[in-house]
């Protein structure tokens, strides 16, 4: 197909080095008067910035409405990506360079407007990620749109026609790896426009009868409709302005609709972009990795190995090699041995594998092919290893200081760059001292966030003595943050003011006393203490008025971590134990009523309950909160219509706390266990006895004497009704525990335990027994 000779289409796949490569080729050799680039118009004030030192791919152009931030877009660029080699050359070489795809703002708009229709539009990803995506838009019953339905996977058919197995491979094959430019983008234009001809009238060559699937909404069509048009327009825009070489850089399946006979419809795109609604938007630069880069992530135009195309792209000689010696240096990282022999046995595999399939240079999957039999030995394990850190790999992005941003992202920078928390792809382990300030606002900064929704770190638990001034977090940080960022800006313009202000809104949304209390342990973690005043009064509310015992027994435990750390975090903990006091009053003279006939679910729910108060009031270490507990644990537990898991639970936790003596608890398990006692209360009984830990039965014989005669003397069918619960109960033993008590029953150290014979009656002669065992045992064959 010929071309006009004022207007070239290079038509490119949107991330691919070799198209970047070729693409940059022509490009200096056409020397031309302005580029056109599909991408948003709305950024355009932004592209001075790429010349910018600091500006480092992977970067991502975010567009947003500032009235409704969670509506925004991505357009995501590498180095190898087409698009940024023409906007860089163009930059560079001082030529007037310009985005032709249909303005966001009118997208946006569009999109509003369909949301307020009675159209339901086809289910979108909630982020739009690249100028091929793009939202639901208004279909009014007035508007006919016609357009083909194109194949969803263009690339794919042709893939299929060369006998590849996807369109990504045929491509990589056909022009990624290419070093030259001459003729490719031609052929290109060509394909593509025998591919839309075909579409159109439902045809593909070779294909018989073929249909062309309904792969776009009406919506969608009409969108593709207004971003070829608004495309056509600028392109009219640059020759009417006096441009004679005119090099119009789009996607491939855009270019056949740019050719010179499109053109030529120009009142019919003056009337389709006409009076087309229009949103406020704004624009910024953020940085992006390649793990969003990579299509696994959801990206709809991504690629799946960006990682080894950013390697194509910088290593274009010797590029085998080169990555070879990348994985070896990898493997050996982690202790696998990697000779150089094994790279160059590794370097000829993956040649002959090309040469095998006809392709004039190792691809991707030769290589990884080679890796996987020479350096992996077969294994699949180090495969998977070398996909996450080189195929995809974790490089991240820079944007330099003078971008635009919203005070809360420049608040976030600057507390970055003080404490020296570099935002960063890979994960990254803190070991956080809170006796050290520098440290202490580390903390307070990943607590805040967390408030704000913004999870850039995980905490850990930490155990020991360390735990009450030790944190550890795992940090990582998402592109997606700097829109969640946005979004957080209206409760303030720094990170504490925000997360004030959006504490304090959902301490006015929060209903349930748990709720509130958790939020009271993460507000004075973060060290907010304009909201915790507030939240504190609510909380003092709430716990006055709450009649039920069980969201006062889960509301303690939050707030008891809370004074745990106040010695090292400085917090004024007053109004706390305050309310701690008055929640542990409460929850002792309210836990007998609360307790009365429960079910097993209930019981269940009001066991664990019950655990956590207690570990909360053990953690206070209070003499008068823990003989209140206490007291209301013995007053419990001498109910008779208690269920059975309560009942042997409060007897558990007396008997570690010293309260109540071994043996009134092998009393009370006897009578628990006596005939007159259903099964089924007496496995409750013994489940919450023995509940995680089975040093009990260790330790004590009697107990041990108990519960044996007791399992025992069950009938077949009780003792096979009982057998689950029985079973559930010893899993929750260590397994060190379970050993333990396996081997105390086959030496008989207390489940034969010689018996008691009362006065009067002849003793069991055990020296005389002992002297026929050695007779049985050859009877029976055993050494």
């Amino acid at each position: 197909m010929s071309q006009p000779d004022d207007i070239h289409i290079f038509g490119i796949r949107h991330h691919g080095p070799g198209s970047a490569r070729s693409l940059r080729s022509a490009l200096e050799e056409l020397q031309p008067d302005i580029l056109l680039v599909e991408g948003p118009p709305d950024a355009a004030a932004l592209l001075s910035l790429m010349l910018d030192s600091e500006m480092t791919p992977p970067v991502a152009l975010l567009i947003y409405r500032p009235d409704q931030p969670n509506q925004a877009v991505y357009y995501p660029f590498a180095v190898f990506s087409p698009e940024w080699q023409a906007l860089h050359f163009g930059q560079s070489q001082n030529i007037p360079v310009r985005f032709m795809d249909l303005p966001v703002k009118q997208r946006f708009a569009l999109k509003s407007a369909q949301a307020s229709t009675d159209v339901t539009p086809e289910e979108k990803p909630e982020e739009k990620v690249t100028p091929e995506e793009t939202g639901s838009v208004d279909i009014t019953q007035e508007q006919e749109v016609v357009i083909p339905n194109p194949r969803a996977d263009p690339l794919g058919w042709l893939a299929q026609a060369a006998g590849f197995s996807d369109g990504e491979r045929w491509w990589e094959q056909m022009v990624e790896q290419r070093h030259d430019s001459q003729d490719l983008f031609q052929a290109i234009l060509e394909a593509m426009t025998v591919l839309r001809e075909s579409a159109e009238s439902n045809q593909l060559p070779g294909e018989e009868g073929y249909k062309a699937p309904d792969v776009a909404s009406k919506e969608e069509a009409y969108i593709e409709n207004l971003r070829e048009a608004s495309m056509r327009q600028n392109i009219r825009q640059a020759r009417r302005e006096g441009f004679k070489r005119i090099a119009v850089v789009c996607g491939a399946w855009h270019g056949p609709a740019l050719t010179e006979a499109a053109l030529k419809e120009a009142k019919q795109d003056a009337a389709l972009l006409k009076n087309l609604p229009s949103a406020k938007v704004e624009a910024t630069w953020i940085p992006w990795t390649y793990g969003r880069l990579s299509y696994f992530s959801g990206y709809g135009a991504g690629v799946s190995s960006p990682g080894w195309y950013h390697h194509l792209w910088t290593h274009p000689e010797n590029t085998v090699i080169r990555w070879m010696s990348q994985v070896a240096s990898l493997l050996r990282e982690q202790d696998m041995q990697v000779s150089s022999a094994h790279l160059i046995e590794a370097v000829r595999l993956s040649e002959a594998l090309a040469s095998l399939r006809n392709h004039p240079l190792p691809g991707l999957p030769e290589v990884q092919e080679a890796i996987q039999t020479i350096l992996c030995y077969g294994e699949t394990l180090p495969m998977q290893l070398i996909h996450d850190k080189l195929v995809v790999g974790e490089r991240m992005g820079q944007v330099p200081e003078t971008t635009p941003m919203v005070p809360l992202q420049l608040d976030l920078q600057r507390q970055q760059k003080r404490l020296r928390l570099i935002p960063d792809a890979t994960v990254k382990e803190l070991d956080l001292d809170l006796r050290k300030p520098n440290d202490l606002d580390r903390s307070y900064l990943l607590h805040r966030l967390n408030l704000l929704e913004i999870n850039w770190g995980r905490m850990g638990h930490v155990s020991g003595k360390s735990g009450t001034f030790h944190e550890t977090w795992r940090i990582k940080w998402e592109p997606e943050f700097a829109v969640q960022l946005i979004e957080k800006g209206v409760w303030g313009n720094t990170i504490g003011e925000a997360a004030t202000g959006y504490t304090r809104h959902l301490c006015a949304e929060l209903k349930a006393l748990p709720e509130l209390t958790k939020l009271v342990e993460r507000v004075l973690l973060a060290d907010l203490p304009e909201a915790i005043e507030q939240l504190m009064q609510r909380l003092q509310n709430e716990a006055a008025l709450t009649s039920d015992i069980g969201h006062l027994m889960d509301a303690l435990p939050a707030l008891a971590n809370v004074l745990r750390y106040g010695s090292v975090r400085q917090m004024k903990l007053e109004v706390v134990e305050q309310v701690v006091d008055g929640l542990v009053a409460r929850i002792s003279i309210g836990l007998p009523g609360a307790c009365t006939s429960l079910n097993d679910e209930a019981a269940g729910k009001m066991f664990k309950s019950m655990l956590g108060v207690n570990q909360a009031i053990g953690l206070l270490q209070k003499r008068e909160l823990l003989d209140s507990w206490y007291a209301a644990l013995v007053r419990l537990a001498d109910r008779e219509d208690l269920h059975g898991l309560l009942a042997g639970g409060c007897c558990r936790l007396l008997l570690d706390a010293g309260r109540l003596e071994s043996e009134e608890v092998t009393r009370r398990l006897g009578l628990a266990l006596s005939s007159a006692v259903e099964p089924a209360h007496a496995a409750a009984w013994v489940e919450g006895l023995l509940q995680e830990s089975g040093l009990l039965l260790i330790h004590d014989d009697k107990l041990w004497q108990v519960l044996d005669h007791w399992v025992s003397n069950l009938d077949g069918p009780a003792f096979v009704t009982l057998l689950p619960l029985l079973r559930r109960t010893f899993s929750t033993f260590s397994q060190a525990e379970r050993r333990q008590l396996g081997e105390k029953a086959r030496n008989g150290k207390a489940g034969m335990l010689r018996p008691d014979f009362s006065a009067g009656q002849k003793r069991f002669d055990y020296a005389r027994a002992d002297k026929s065992l050695e007779v049985v045992a050859t009877l029976l064959g055993i050494a």
